[in-house]
């Protein structure tokens, strides 16, 4: 995977964890319907033709005349005029709402939460809850009662499901695990120059300690002129970026009981064992980290530039072979032609002895992707042309493009093959992102990391990363509670985190680089930092927000 396919996952990434604050209040008549258990699927099945408003990508002629969508309209028994568009879409669905022109559903425009609560509450979508049954939408009730968290992820704040899920997993199941990890589960993987430690006699370093060591000596021994001929004092014995996503320096607080990834819910929260939110930034071990790293600083250890530079220049140091330990997504996209010289640098232990890893959920499930308004009159029929989506080679084609089209054939396991840039050029005129573009339609699709084993192969590069999480690093990580990215806010909630999330935030990382930087803190100084966080920043209130919105997403999974 090269640069750009990772700039797409922390895409991916960011829009997931961006789904998390979208939410709303209850009320209206379909919450009191919810509510108190009267909710009911209407038995209409007169309607048959239907009238759908989707969105598209700017390369797709539209979805009249695709051929995936053509079979599963005549497989339910149901035709549907399309009406799509690529630009201005937002501000055309709001026309149609506000003027009570509705179609019978709204595909792929990325409703947040909150829009679905709203549009919930006032009648304008239906609560499709009483549908995810096995009558109505076999394939999709079978998913969500084998993923439950898929469900609460979708069931607001009142209990209505206004929109079906979407969501693309890539896990440890793709690659045949009985358990689920996502790819996103660790970020940074942290590496050391092998060839270094090798012509020094020193081995990989299994805690804090052992590495201080090595980076003294590949400071003291200029390795990087030595070793490869750079200039005298081109040697950075490590370099990361600030507080950045799979490049950080977050890996390594691990020794201290945490890992404060960033892009998450909130960069500091962590999900407790017994149940219980907490933000480390202001536990004491936190303090013990910024401390012992600003050690590492001041002996010029940990590259000055890790709070200025950006990947572009992180990557040119890397690749010119002057970083001695860093962190990335590959090995490989890193180091360039040195890459073969590195090799993993495991979970480090603390001065303690021990190490505790922060694990981290996936991209996030969307349920903005389908909503059923209230002109339609027989949502049934509707919903068994949707629930075709959910089975694994619909949505493959759905996603990508049709069989014998982007997919070429099958492998020995059955599992099918994409075309290559290669061949779309030659047959189609296209690169395959384009012909996947002309194809692919915008909706509730639901790819799991199971279909990667039974349906269609993954990008090569994915797997080798699932294996490397699976078989290196997984290990290290004793404890795989984590705070999930679907949790649902209401509208108060959503409020509480705009007034203090930011200010929240860059408080800690100021702080956190100044101490690392400049030393510290004093005893008054940390006791000051708390009264911040805690008066001005709205520690306390956030973590009440984060908690409430944990226990109602765990209640509805256990329901």
């Amino acid at each position: 995977m090269k640069k750009r396919a990772v700039a797409a996952l922390m895409a991916s990434l960011l829009a997931g964890a961006a789904l998390v604050g979208c939410g709303s209040s209850a009320g209206g008549e379909n919450a009191s319907q919810k509510a108190t258990g009267t909710a009911e699927a209407n038995g209409d099945t007169s309607q048959s033709d239907f009238k759908v408003f989707a969105a598209k990508s700017a390369l797709s002629p539209g979805y009249d005349d695709n051929t995936v969508l053509a079979s599963m309209e005549k497989d339910a028994g149901i035709g549907i005029q399309w009406e799509t568009m690529s630009d201005s879409i937002e501000e055309q669905v709001n026309v149609r709402i506000a003027g009570g022109d509705l179609p019978d559903a709204f595909q792929g425009i990325g409703f947040s939460n909150y829009d679905l609560m709203t549009y919930g509450s006032d009648g304008t979508f239906i609560d499709l809850s009483p549908y995810l049954t096995e009558e109505y939408m076999p394939n999709l009730s079978a998913i969500l009662k084998e993923h439950p968290e898929i469900r609460a992820a979708i069931t607001m704040e009142d209990g209505g499901v206004y929109g079906l899920p979407a969501a693309e997993q890539m896990g440890t199941a793709a690659i045949g695990d009985d358990k689920d990890y996502s790819i996103y589960t660790i970020p940074q993987f942290s590496m050391i120059n092998k060839k270094w430690l090798d012509e020094l006699g020193l081995e990989v370093p299994s805690t804090l300690d052992e590495l201080h060591t090595a980076l003294k000596a590949f400071q003291d021994n200029d390795m990087s002129a030595k070793v490869y001929g750079n200039p005298a004092g081109s040697t950075i014995p490590m370099s990361t970026g600030f507080d950045q996503w799979c490049w950080g320096q977050n890996i390594f607080y691990a020794g201290f009981g945490f890992t404060n990834w960033t892009n998450d819910v909130c960069n500091d929260l962590v999900l407790q064992k017994d149940g219980t939110v907490d933000f480390v930034s202001a536990w004491d071990n936190y303090r013990d980290a910024v401390t012992y790293f600003h050690d590492w600083y001041a002996e010029g250890l940990i590259d000055p530039e890790i709070f200025s530079q950006d990947d572009t220049q992180y990557i040119a140091k890397c690749s010119q072979g002057e970083v001695g330990v860093a962190t990335w997504w590959y090995i490989e996209e890193l180091m360039g032609d040195y890459a073969d010289d590195y090799v993993f640098l495991p979970i480090l232990d603390g001065p303690d002895g021990t190490h505790h890893v922060t694990v981290r959920t996936g991209g996030g499930t969307n349920a903005g992707q389908l909503s059923i308004t209230s002109a339609c009159q027989s949502p049934a029929n509707l919903l068994k042309f949707y629930d075709q989506w959910y089975a694994p080679e619909n949505v493959m084609q759905l996603q990508y493009g049709p069989e014998d089209v982007y997919f070429t054939g099958q492998d020995d396991k059955g599992l099918w093959i994409s075309i290559t840039d290669d061949e779309a050029k030659k047959k189609y005129g296209k690169s395959a992102g384009e012909l996947k573009s002309t194809y692919e339609v915008a909706g509730p699709k639901l790819i799991l990391s199971d279909y990667y084993q039974t349906t269609f192969q993954m990008e090569e590069r994915a797997i080798e990363r699932l294996q490397d999480l699976d078989t290196f690093w997984m290990p290290y990580v004793d404890d795989t509670t984590v705070y999930p990215v679907d949790c649902v806010f209401t509208q108060d909630e959503l409020d509480t985190i705009d007034m203090y999330k930011t200010d929240f935030e860059n408080t800690v990382a100021e702080y956190e680089g100044k101490w690392i930087k400049d030393g510290g803190p004093t005893d008054e100084e940390w006791e000051a930092y708390k009264s911040t966080l805690t008066d001005s920043c709205g520690m306390e209130e956030l973590r009440q927000v984060y908690q409430d919105a944990y226990d109602r997403y765990e209640e509805t999974i256990q329901e």
